[in-house]
């Protein structure tokens, strides 16, 4: 086997906790682990500007419904996932957007992003959460792999009316 299923012996061991952004060595975390996943390519292929990494973990922290979930593999952090906690009108309860999963480079296809996935349906559920939602790149193979394996897939109302796009428009 592979990459997103290996056998659970071939993965080490990861700790997955909520960061506390009043802390400084977390905050640290959250920063380093995002810039890390915007200089890849599936993040952009730039780090971050230096007003956002000064911004940041204020900003999480400031924002309600904001919460952060950092990866460990024994001390060291080596993935992270910022989530946004919204309200779903049809089902009149919140639900969790993922709107970053990182995970080190070298780290990759070691359990880390599975372990991430389920700490954050687990801290969903405790929110009261309908539903998770997060955004993928059409390309990102692995990403995609192992959120279908976790049951994450295409989104419709009506399978006659397509499955949702996710549009921008930057200001």
């Amino acid at each position: 086997m592979t990459g997103l299923l290996a056998p659970i012996a071939a993965v080490r061991p990861v700790s997955v906790r909520l960061a506390d952004y009043a802390d400084a060595a977390d905050a640290a975390r959250v920063v380093a682990l995002l810039d890390s996943y915007a200089r890849d390519p599936m993040g952009g292929g730039q780090g971050l500007a230096d007003d956002v990494r000064a911004r940041l973990v204020s900003g999480l922290a400031a924002h309600p419904g904001a919460f952060s979930l950092l990866a460990f593999a024994g001390e060291e952090a080596v993935g992270l996932a910022n989530c946004i906690t919204g309200f779903s009108t049809f089902a009149t309860r919140p639900l969790v957007n993922i709107h970053d999963m990182a995970v080190l480079p070298g780290q990759r296809g070691q359990g880390i992003g599975r372990a991430l996935m389920l700490a954050v349906e687990a801290e969903a559920k405790t929110r009261g959460a309908c539903k998770i939602t997060l955004e993928v790149l059409s390309g990102n193979d692995a990403a995609k792999g192992l959120y279908a394996a976790l049951g994450y897939g295409d989104y419709a109302l009506d399978p006659q009316a397509g499955t949702a796009l996710f549009w921008e428009k930057k200001l």
